[in-house]
């Protein structure tokens, strides 16, 4: 058991403990709270011919019923946090014992044009995405793809520090994606910020004193009508005066309401989250870059957003038509809390976009820094120049089991184009995977599966599937053309480590072998770096007449009438 599984399994027992904890007080809360409703009914019965007695029980028992039920609802809130983290725990280590294939497969992110993605099983069942992914919110689900298609080699020890720290950050980690988990949301951010950009004011500036004014002329009124000082007949005009002056704006309102209780919910979300965020003490310059975001002068973003969901709930009690006739016809409540909200969006519209895009970064990465810290035994590379050279030991793919893995050590200097030779099933298509991942892990800023890695950092290009929709020959052939043309035009306009499976499979094994040495010849002539799998063993005849080109195979053996692959990788070239 690994270090990781053993803090998972005390994490789960002390969850469990507090929510077995809370539990118990929450039962003894709800028998509380029943015990004051009664005694207070049998007070007010008891005392009912002595008013002031009666009044006073009411009081005191309403106070505590509700004093209670804070209590109650913020136990509640403790108790669900407790309960999704030991539900977040016992996931971990159902996933690292190969239970993950019930989690998203990120297929919507899949496109087969892309540069490496369809080819080393970056998505689908059994992917890297679904192993890796344990974000919530979905703009942080994208953000997470995104990093893994970026082919960025761009800052990359600043993402390798970023990682490391909210690798060490387990509960941060977890209380964060425990919160998000407990509110779920149906209106997207994206559809959010179009919003509140296009949102449209129609309260005119005097709504700012208005309703206070008017409020306190309400009360006025009550008090002197309960003490018959003016008529009742005059309140009700009053009545019907606050509920015409809302009138003028409530098809508006309506559509403001509308608008605001399909995103209550999210800003709710966002708002927890942005706390975490904030009360986070972070020493990589990524990630206080990423907290600076959302630090204003004034306030803290996550207050902010309380503001606007508490405007958000008080706009929603107009559902009530007691509170909507009274409150409106009285307090122009809702022309209160509508104008609220438009001085909110009026402020910080601009804003919003921002730390919707922090919590979605935190979201994700949250996921690259769990992944580390889940395989503590893999290294970071050793960032070295462009025009280095990528060395690393016992290199291993980081989805095969650990003891059925054979690794391997891969060494490849700039401009170099290795040949690799073997039988089918020999290890020639998992190892071009192997350092297909590698490359990918390493341009994130992730430990890779190897005991040291020095790596120079190159993007990412591929042809080793061809589309499975083409089953004719004329059209696999042309597609596998195609993509050696797409591969040809991009190393004219950046540097690309180049990885091909076995290519121009379309054709016979004479024009095949004519092509795939031409094809190797121009990609050595324009400074290419690469790999190439083949069967073709003409094809390692390149390595007599250019220098950049060396032969590699993978050995099959037979063994007793079987058989026999070691799936190791060696200098020279596959005889079987």
């Amino acid at each position: 058991m690994t270090n990781s599984h053993k803090i998972y399994t005390i994490n789960i027992e002390k969850y469990k403990k507090a929510v077995s904890k809370i539990y118990k007080q929450l039962s003894g809360l709800s028998i509380a709270r029943l015990a004051v409703f009664l005694a207070t009914i049998l007070g007010v019965y008891i005392a009912f011919n002595n008013w002031q007695i009666a009044l006073t029980i009411g009081f005191l028992g309403v106070v505590a019923f509700l004093y209670l039920l804070s209590r109650y609802t913020n136990l509640k809130a403790k108790y669900n946090l407790e309960k999704a983290l030991v539900a977040i725990n016992e996931e971990e280590l159902k996933i690292a014992f190969g239970d993950f294939h019930h989690k998203n497969e990120g297929l919507v992110f899949q496109d087969p044009k892309h540069n490496f993605a369809l080819d080393i099983d970056l998505f689908g069942r059994g992917s890297f995405f679904q192993f890796i992914d344990r974000t919530v919110i979905n703009e942080g689900t994208q953000d997470l793809a995104k990093a893994l298609l970026a082919n960025n080699i761009k800052e990359i020890t600043s993402r390798q520090e970023a990682i490391k720290e909210l690798a060490s950050k387990l509960d941060w980690r977890q209380d964060y994606q425990a919160k998000a988990s407990l509110i779920k949301v149906e209106t997207k951010s994206k559809t959010i910020i179009t919003w509140l950009q296009s949102h449209q004011s129609f309260l005119p500036s005097l709504m700012k004193w208005l309703p206070m004014v008017f409020s306190i002329a309400s009360l006025v009124l009550i008090i002197l009508a309960f003490t018959v000082i003016l008529p009742g007949l005059y309140l009700g005009f009053w009545l019907l005066l606050g509920l015409f002056i809302t009138g003028r704006y409530l098809k508006k309102i309506n559509n403001l309401a509308a608008h605001t209780d399909s995103i209550r919910d999210t800003f709710r979300q966002y708002a927890q989250l942005l706390e975490g965020i904030e009360n986070e003490t972070f020493t990589s310059p990524m990630l206080r870059q990423k907290q600076g975001q959302i630090q204003l002068k004034d306030k803290k973003a996550s207050r902010i957003l309380k503001e606007l969901s508490k405007a958000m709930d008080a706009l929603d009690n107009r559902s009530n038509l007691i509170s909507a006739i009274f409150g409106n016809g009285f307090f122009l409540t809702d022309l209160r809390n509508s104008f609220a909200i438009e001085q909110w969006i009026e402020t910080y519209k601009d804003t919003v976009e921002d730390w919707f895009e922090v919590v979605s970064f935190f979201d994700a990465f949250n996921s690259l820094g769990n992944y580390a810290f889940n395989h503590e035994q893999y290294v970071y590379p050793e960032i070295v120049g462009e025009k280095g050279h990528t060395k690393v030991l016992s290199l291993g793919h980081p989805l095969l089991k650990s003891e059925k893995r054979i690794d391997n050590d891969f060494e490849i200097k700039n401009q170099q184009f290795y040949i690799i030779t073997g039988a089918n099933m020999a290890g020639k298509s998992t190892f071009l995977r192997t350092v297909s991942l590698h490359m990918v892990m390493a341009n994130i800023g992730l430990p890779v599966c190897a005991k040291s890695s020095v790596y120079s950092p190159i993007k990412l290009i591929t042809s080793m599937r061809t589309s499975d929709s083409l089953t004719d020959d004329s059209s696999y052939f042309f597609s596998e053309l195609t993509r050696l043309k797409y591969i040809v035009d991009a190393i004219k306009e950046d540097n690309y480590f180049i990885i091909l499976d076995e290519i121009l499979k379309g054709t016979n094994s004479t024009d095949k072998a004519i092509g795939s040495r031409k094809f190797v010849e121009k990609l050595v002539a324009s400074h290419a770096t690469g790999i190439i799998a083949t069967h073709d063993l003409s094809l390692c005849e390149i390595e007599t007449a250019l220098d950049e080109v060396e032969n590699y195979y993978f050995d099959a053996q037979i063994i007793d009438d079987e058989l026999y692959f070691d799936y190791t990788f060696k200098k020279g070239i596959c005889r079987i």
